[in-house]
């Protein structure tokens, strides 16, 4: 059985009490017989309950293997919603030896083992240097394909792989059999050249094609803002460009003005001679960023998408688009009503890559 021969059904309920949200997802969910992978996203209200939901979920579905993570919003075929309690899952009937959930207390077998070819991955964001986490993670993948997403929540992060626990990152790897594709969309528009940086010096950036970098900067944004930087700052992003991929530029806040030195701060450290180039993150943008992305992720998936999963920052949403189910109906135009499931998370994974103010889509193809 490959991943054209697998069987996919999704379910969303937003619903204050956590049997209600749950009973409502399992009714709209026409559970695949044989199904045995199962992705689950909860409100943060419910993190107190949480082993009590994944013990009901493993008894009523007959599926063992769950993984997925806490969220301040939830996503699925039905809608979105940005801080309402709820549930969001998808099931699947898959090969029984084409994947394998992995942990902090349950690493991936080697290679010899199990060929983890692509992984879908959730992450705590209280844990220290995730980036290099998720960088080692994609290495161990054949595929080099890795998505998901970071916890998100307002008393803590809780994660689900086949048991519930904190720290780290977690999730779901598949050999080569299984088809997955992602790709994410920033959400920007680019304000003027890729510039090159340098009198670097970790987060401080002196000069942008050698000249002062506040003085770049002021050319770069509206002219209402140029003689209010720190106002501008507060719309107008740094990205920093990555050589292996230009697409998957990282966009970083300005989080410091220094007009004497004419040096910009940024949220991240830079390197010197890194490409950099500043943008702005609007509505307008967001849409036809979104719409863009998942034109091209339809050319790229070889047969028509079996099912999704989209992780999208809680930065976006209705801050961002004209509602919280926004994104959804984006999906859904492009690909139709396929099963899907996801949650606004703090931070958005792709490639060996961590991301903000994103989103994700993840198809099985």
């Amino acid at each position: 059985m490959s991943v054209s021969e697998s069987r996919f059904a999704s379910g969303f309920a937003l619903a204050a009490d956590w049997h209600l949200a749950l009973d409502t997802c399992l009714e709209r969910l026409a559970l695949p017989a044989g199904a045995n992978l199962g992705f689950c996203y909860w409100s943060d209200h419910f993190n107190a309950e949480v082993e009590a939901i994944l013990q009901a979920l493993q008894a009523r579905t007959g599926v063992t293997h769950w993984v997925g993570a806490s969220a301040l919003g939830l996503i699925g075929r039905e809608g979105a919603q940005l801080d309402a309690p709820g549930i969001s899952l998808l099931v699947a009937q898959l090969p029984p030896d084409s994947f394998r959930v992995f942990s902090g207390r349950a690493p991936l077998p080697n290679a010899r083992e199990f060929a983890a070819h692509s992984a879908i991955v959730h992450a705590d964001p209280a844990t220290p240097d995730m980036p290099d986490l998720v960088r080692d993670m994609a290495g161990k993948l054949s595929g080099l394909h890795l998505s998901g997403g970071m916890a998100s929540g307002r008393d803590g992060n809780l994660l689900i792989a086949d048991a519930a626990f904190t720290g780290g990152l977690c999730g779901v790897a598949f050999d080569r059999r299984i088809a997955i594709l992602g790709e994410l969309s920033q959400g920007c528009r680019q304000l003027g050249p890729a510039r090159v940086a340098t009198e670097v010096e970790d987060n401080l950036i002196g000069r942008l094609d050698g000249r002062r970098s506040v003085a770049v900067f002021r050319d770069a944004v509206s002219p209402l803002y140029r003689d209010d930087l720190r106002r501008a700052a507060r719309g107008v992003q740094l990205a920093l460009s990555d050589e292996a991929d230009p697409r998957h530029y990282t966009v970083r806040h300005i989080i410091g003005i220094d007009p004497n030195g004419g040096r910009l701060a940024i949220d991240d450290l830079a390197e010197e001679g890194q490409q950099v180039f500043f943008v702005r993150r609007d509505a307008d943008s967001a849409t036809h960023d979104l719409d863009t992305m998942l034109l091209a992720l339809r050319e790229r998936c070889p047969s028509a998408p079996k099912a999704g999963l989209y992780v999208s920052c809680t930065g976006r949403g209705g801050s961002l688009f004209e509602r919280d189910d926004s994104e959804v109906e984006a999906i859904q135009r492009v690909f139709g009503n396929i099963p899907l499931a996801g949650f606004f998370a703090s931070g958005e994974l792709l490639g060996e890559r961590l991301y903000g103010y994103t989103g994700v889509l993840t198809l099985f193809c």
